[in-house]
Formats: structure tokens, sequence, C-alpha cells
């Protein structure tokens, strides 16, 4: 009986040490994806005021965004006057962006996704919330920490091999009720590069959303790029015109 037990014993405790890390992938996974759709919703409408910070001069502009699913991406210049009615559309992986003062539409080549969208410490990239985070990295969750009653996750993402990616490494910190409180990027040498933090968390379009994105370079404390929601209507749908290059070059008052 006792020689029973004990063999029941070391297999339960194989079975553990075995199952544990894969069983974390899938949460990790889940997690980040979980909370990539609730960030994200299956449609959505906003105005954000952007705010460029630097140290003697600071820069705003009203834009207006239009998304559908992980992949379509509408971004319209409102304010000031002097950028108004430039444009950006994204549609999977691929980007164009419209000048209105030359009537011209520019294919965005991959090698610039991840550059400086209007001159803001956002790229590209970031600004269309590219799902490459879902498709081009493995999730673990490296730890937790408690923040205001809740818990938060500590998510490890390192890129799959030979993935289309500038990132050597990102790292993650996810409530547990899928708000996206940061993203931390770093370089191929894994060191840290710049860092998105979310603030004023709040109810928008029914239910809680940070109103408030804040991209800076680690090292430039007093240089950072703000996106501050205005208003957010989140939809079930939105129609395919709307994410095409003639789509893109209309004026939108």
């Amino acid at each position: 009986m006792l020689k029973q037990i004990t063999i029941t014993f070391w297999l339960a405790l194989l079975f553990i040490l075995f199952q544990s890390p894969n069983a974390q992938a899938v949460d990790a996974r889940s997690l980040v994806e979980d909370s990539f759709n609730y960030m994200r919703g299956k449609s959505s409408v906003a105005t954000v005021v952007m705010t460029v910070h630097r140290p003697d001069w600071e820069r705003k502009m009203t834009i207006k965004a239009w998304t559908r699913g992980r992949k379509n991406s509408l971004f319209y210049i409102d304010s000031p006057p002097k950028d108004h009615g430039n444009g950006t559309l994204k549609k999977g992986r691929e980007m164009w962006m419209y000048n209105p003062k030359i009537n011209r539409v520019i294919k965005v080549p991959p090698s610039m996704m991840s550059q400086s969208w209007m001159g803001s410490d956002f790229s590209n990239n970031d600004l269309a919330k590219s799902d490459s985070l879902l498709t081009d990295y493995t999730h673990s969750i490296i730890g937790t920490e408690s923040l205001n009653g809740k818990k938060v996750y500590l998510i490890k993402s390192m890129p799959k091999p030979d993935a289309p990616v500038v990132w050597g490494m990102q790292k993650l910190k996810i409530r547990e009720d899928l708000i996206w409180l940061s993203q931390e990027f770093f370089d191929e040498d894994l060191a840290p590069v710049k860092k998105m933090t979310t603030f004023e968390i709040q109810m928008l379009s029914g239910k809680l959303y940070p109103k408030v994105w804040r991209m800076r370079k680690v090292d430039e404390e007093n240089k950072y790029t703000e996106l501050n929601y205005t208003s957010l209507v989140f939809k079930s749908d939105l129609p395919d015109s709307l994410f095409t290059l003639t789509s893109l070059r209309k004026a939108r008052r």
C-alpha cells in the first residue's frame, strides 16, 4: 500500500513538473490575447489629443481614429489647421499615408513601420496597435504584483525565430481585469529602449479603459508623447469602405 502511494506521489509530481511550463505559456498567451481584444474591441471610433512634449516646446494634434478587428486602422488629423487632412491607413501589415497638400498617397515600406509617426514617440506600429505582439512573440508569466487591490501579471514576450520584428524582447504589465498597464521595449541586446504606460483608468464606452497613454524613451524623462482620449465608442463593426485608399483621401470635418 505504501509503495502504491509513493508511486502515485512521484507520478503526480512528474506530471506537475512537466505540465506547468506549458500551462503557464498557454495562460500567458491567452492573457495577452484577451487583453489585446479587450483594449481594442471589435471596432471603435475615437477622438484623441496627441501631445508631443519636449523640454523647450510642446505640440498638440487632434486625431480621429477608426479601428476594426486586429488589423485595420484609419487615422485622420483634424487639427491644427496646418496638419488638417493628413491621414494614415493600415490594413494587415501594409500602411499608407496621405498628404492633402500634394494630394498624394504614399505606401509606407515595412522598414519604416518602426519609425516615428508625425514626429511623436509612437511608431507607425504603435499607433496602429499592430497584432505583431500576438503573431510574432511567445509569452511567459514571470511574476505578479498587486496594484490598488488587483493582481497584475508581469509578462515577458520573446520574438519567435525569424520573426520580422525589431524588438529583442518586450515586457508587459496586464491587470487581472485585462487592463493594459505598461509595455516596455528592448533592443536586440535586451537593453531597454522605450516604455508605454497608461493612466487615468475610467469608464469609457461602457467599460474600464485607460484615458491617457504615454510613450517615452527610458533615458529621457522629460521627452514623451501622450494620447488623451476625449471620446471613445466601441462598435460591433465598421464598413469595408472605410478602410480603403479612397476613404483615406476623403476630407473629414
